[in-house]
């Protein structure tokens, strides 16, 4: 049994978080119990992680995409009253790492996703440190990198290229919804970006450019990190946890 703020104050200090300047509150969002025994971590706050959580008689939800985001209503009304609801009726603490979390340069998302895949980390550059530079073990063919992303997250990613047989080596990446860092990747001269979401402008950038732009999934691309910190918060803590990794193909 550990206290809940001392978990707390261990991830805000680790992560750093007074650093980011964030869409929504790092840290504890929603109170429960004083004490944790349990933690269930998420990519996100769903109803079906909180639901998830309950069953699991967890104390901590720990997650990457919380509440109370700047873009939203602030009305506790609807779907997030009955996130609320469920988090206050079962004493669950609800607990966030956004962009804290992203950069991390061992938990993090980026990081964690150059794990995986045994990418090179050169640079960490861009706005708040969000873009990875790096290279790829050898260089392979657009398709190749696809297939090779695909087999580790479970999903092949959406490649955009006019030439997917091209050779990629030098990469740039970051998770969740980066497409808007794609001008930035090419001004870094890399033969492809990875991140999770895609808009319609980036098709022509990557025709235009030469550049190929690969779109992962934000879910699938953004499942790593909270595991890595949970996994750092038990080693820490001795406090068990366990992943619940909802099917979202966005």
């Amino acid at each position: 049994m550990v206290l809940r703020n001392d978990i707390i104050d261990w991830c805000n200090q680790q992560l750093a978080i007074a650093q980011f300047k964030d869409y929504a509150p790092n840290g504890l969002q929603v109170e429960g119990a004083a004490q944790v025994n349990k933690i269930v971590c998420a990519v996100t706050a769903s109803r079906a992680a909180i639901e998830f959580a309950a069953a699991e008689g967890a104390d901590m939800l720990l997650v990457h995409h919380g509440l109370f985001w700047k873009s939203e209503p602030v009305g506790i009304v609807g779907w997030k009253r009955q996130r609320i609801a469920a988090l206050l009726a079962h004493n669950i603490n609800l607990v966030g790492y956004h962009l804290p979390l992203d950069v991390h340069p061992q938990w993090g998302n980026n990081a964690q996703l150059a794990a995986r895949l045994g990418w090179q980390v050169e640079a960490q550059t861009g706005e708040q440190n969000l873009l990875m530079l790096g290279r790829l073990p050898e260089a392979v063919t657009l398709t190749r990198l696809q297939a090779d992303i695909g087999a580790t997250l479970g999903a092949a990613p959406l490649l955009i290229s006019d030439k997917p047989n091209r050779m990629a080596h030098k990469i740039a990446w970051c998770s969740g919804g980066a497409q808007g860092f794609f001008q930035a990747a090419i001004d870094l001269g890399v033969d492809a970006f990875i991140t999770g979401e895609v808009s319609e402008a980036q098709y022509h950038l990557a025709h235009e450019t030469g550049v190929a732009f690969l779109a992962a999934g934000h879910h699938a691309s953004e499942r790593y990190g909270v595991q890595a910190l949970a996994a750092a918060v038990e080693a820490q803590f001795g406090l068990p946890f366990v992943f619940f990794d909802q099917a979202n193909p966005v």
